[in-house]
């Protein structure tokens, strides 16, 4: 099932299952900006990412002396127990509890909320998880959006390019042996703002940055002016990712990161892990803006 609402710019869509955003269509121009999870390329527009992000050493983690399985990006993905929580005008709010479903793979009780909230020309996707057990939560958190590109027939990949707020000097992390992060690779951003896309940018897989100055990044066209801003604020690490030759790019805001090859598989050793309070809610947010 797909739920809907609009506004004078823009008009959305969620899957009920995985609470998963599947298209920003323009009023305007009826130009769709979401990917459309062709399954022969890519079979997903947005996956939500919780209470992992990437791949676990050995496909799972653990905790208090206990070993869990964990599939790759967590279980908020393509899951079918998430329902719709609240829907007005402008706002679809999601939730999955935890269930039992849920504690053969991860044991915290929580609540998980995701709202898609249309504000003008921006969409804002907000986060709430609460720690609804007795004990700390230990979790990631992460989007996978992927973004049509190019955009008009006739138009090439390379007509595109990543642009940052801030001219960045960054490398990316190397993926290596099952997913995993190795060391620093490729310089990328040479005190520079801009990535050019080419069919062969994520030939060895993501893009992954830690900790840059730029609060968001755009996907910008040579030949127009068009501009889709992803915003960053609440995400400290950053993925770019496509399928080789595919039409889309993913930009990808995270509060975590896959295991790294050489760290042990305690979950509270994981980089970069929330510890959430019993009692408590942590919140987080990304923003997309449009600009035709």
């Amino acid at each position: 099932m797909k739920y809907s609402i609009q506004n004078e710019f823009f008009q959305i869509e969620v899957l009920e299952k995985g609470a998963e955003l599947c298209s920003i269509k323009s009023r305007l121009t009826n130009q769709e900006f979401m990917w459309q999870a062709d399954p022969e390329i890519w079979g997903s527009h947005a996956p939500n990412l919780f209470p992992v992000i990437g791949c676990l050493k050995d496909d799972g983690f653990i905790h208090e002396g206990k070993e869990y399985a964990m599939p790759k990006h967590g279980f908020i993905r393509n899951n079918k127990d998430i329902q719709l929580h609240s829907k007005s005008e402008n706002e679809l709010c999601f939730v999955l509890k935890s269930n039992e479903n849920t504690r053969k793979l991860y044991p915290f009780k929580f609540e998980f909320y995701i709202h898609y909230i249309l504000d003008g020309k921006k969409l804002h996707v907000k986060h709430d998880v609460v720690n609804t057990g007795s004990k700390d939560m230990l979790f990631c958190l992460g989007g996978h959006p992927a973004f049509a590109c190019p955009l008009k027939e006739g138009e090439k990949y390379s007509d595109y390019y990543l642009e940052f707020e801030q001219k960045e000097t960054a490398h990316t992390w190397m993926i290596v042996d099952n997913g995993l992060i190795g060391q620093k690779g490729k310089l990328i951003l040479d005190e520079n703002d801009r990535i050019e896309l080419a069919p062969d940018l994520f030939a060895k897989d993501a893009l992954i940055f830690k900790n840059l100055k730029s609060s968001f990044v755009k996907l910008r066209s040579k030949n127009s002016n068009f501009s889709l801003k992803v915003s960053l604020d609440d995400f400290p690490y950053l993925g770019l990712w496509a399928k080789p030759n595919a039409p889309y790019v993913c930009i990808e805001p995270w509060i975590g990161i896959a295991d790294s090859y050489d760290l042990s598989r305690k979950f509270s050793e994981k980089e970069i892990i929330q510890s959430l309070d019993s009692g408590q809610t942590f919140s987080a947010a990304y923003s997309i803006e449009i600009t035709e």
